[in-house]
């Protein structure tokens, strides 16, 4: 049973099912989700026990023992915004994740249209190779009833073994191109497999609706935004550092000393038994008002901030360079398909009928099939080259493509 062909989405859903760096993303993700939880929890208190004038005698008796509690009392809503920072280290974290599975998927796009274009390519040789078969049997029959020479026959022989070469090379290709898509899909053995898709069916990309797809929709320009947010967090932060804690204690505990005896003499001395006490103590900012951390945070926040603009620029700069090489190939392909290669294929159907006929020398017809076949090539190698740059700019520019 003859296998049913690949398409692009089988080979999307093998990468991400299969792919570590997938899961990786999600791993990180959960990591500064954790991050985030910690961020915001509040201090644990301090339990203890106290003890106070530990001496022996009759009147102090083993001194002062009991259990105290100690808390600090975070103020000013730094936890909340210490969580909501680290909160953007999530958000950071999924856009990394994404900026990885976006890579991944435009380079296996890439190799797609690679191995579509190997695919091609042997199709275009395998035909080729025909032909020059074609070709050394109409030189073999003229030879022997006289109407050709025997270099004729040697030239049709020696071309239709470079073609065979050629053929061969393009399938070493194609192995090749599949041994990159297995690693892409974290399967080595992958053998190559008949593809579906259509190379010739090139998209029709606009320049100004490309870029505002990319400015939406880029990671990278998503993380860039996102630490604006994270920055903004970070200084207000650093701004209430110097709103200081309190710090609470208090509990109980059993006062062995003696009391003194009471007037008279009469009643007997006790001890004074169980009391309570607490403390409350605050940090006073006299010296340290945080003004380095603050200093520094709003200087990160103006970088972050450029940052972003400057990511606006480099990604203005990468689609310009990627839209041209696109643009470029979109030209030349359709030129190509028709114009350039009828002509070619007309001009060589004439001379090896010419030749067949005695009406023209075989080096004639054997320019033409050259001429064909190095068409053809340069053709399917514009096809892939025009469908890997569009690759780039509706993968938002995710670096990750294998241009060849």
């Amino acid at each position: 049973m003859a296998q049913a062909p690949l398409s692009l989405a089988d080979l999307e859903r093998m990468a991400l099912e299969r792919n570590p760096a997938v899961a990786q993303g999600r791993a990180a993700i959960a990591a500064a989700a954790g991050k985030a939880k910690q961020a915001g929890l509040y201090p644990n208190p301090v339990l203890s026990v106290v003890g106070d004038e530990i001496a022996g005698g009759p009147v102090i008796r083993g001194g002062e023992l009991g259990f105290g509690i100690q808390q600090r009392i975070v103020t000013g809503g730094k936890l909340g915004l210490s969580r909501r920072a680290a909160e953007q280290e999530r958000l950071i974290a999924e856009v990394d994740a994404k900026i990885e599975r976006q890579r991944l998927l435009n380079a296996v796009r890439s190799l797609y249209y690679q191995a579509l274009g190997d695919q091609y390519r042997i199709h275009v040789r395998t035909n080729l190779a025909k032909l020059a078969q074609e070709a050394v049997r109409i030189s073999h029959e003229l030879v022997n009833v006289g109407e050709a020479d025997q270099p004729d026959q040697l030239a049709a022989e020696v071309e239709a073994q470079r073609i065979q070469l050629e053929l061969a090379e393009a399938v070493e290709h194609q192995q090749s191109t599949w041994r990159q898509l297995g690693a892409m899909l974290n399967e080595p053995s992958l053998p190559p497999s008949p593809l579906a898709g259509d190379l010739e069916a090139l998209p029709r990309l606009e320049m100004e609706q490309a870029l505002e797809e990319v400015f939406e929709g880029n990671p990278e320009l998503q993380a860039a935004m996102i630490e604006v947010n994270r920055s903004e967090l970070a200084f207000k932060r650093a701004q209430k550092e110097v709103i200081p804690d309190l710090i609470v204690s208090g509990g109980v505990r059993h006062n062995n000393e003696l009391l003194e005896p009471a007037a008279g003499g009469n009643a007997g001395r006790r001890s004074v038994g169980p009391e309570g006490f607490f403390d409350i103590g605050v940090e006073v900012p006299l010296f340290n008002r945080n003004q380095g951390n603050i200093a520094a945070e709003r200087a990160s926040l103006e970088s972050a901030k450029l940052d972003v603009e400057r990511a606006k620029l480099a990604l203005r700069a990468r689609l310009a360079d990627a839209y041209r090489e696109y643009k470029t190939a979109l030209t030349r392909a359709e030129r190509y398909k028709q114009d350039i290669l009828p002509k070619a294929q007309k001009a060589y159907e004439l001379y090896l009928a010419s030749f067949h006929q005695m009406a023209a020398a075989y080096p004639q017809a054997l320019i033409a099939q050259r001429s064909l076949f190095q068409l053809q090539d340069e053709y399917a190698a514009t096809l892939v080259a025009a469908w890997q740059w569009s690759t780039e700019i509706q993968g938002q520019l995710a670096s990750g493509g294998n241009r060849k």
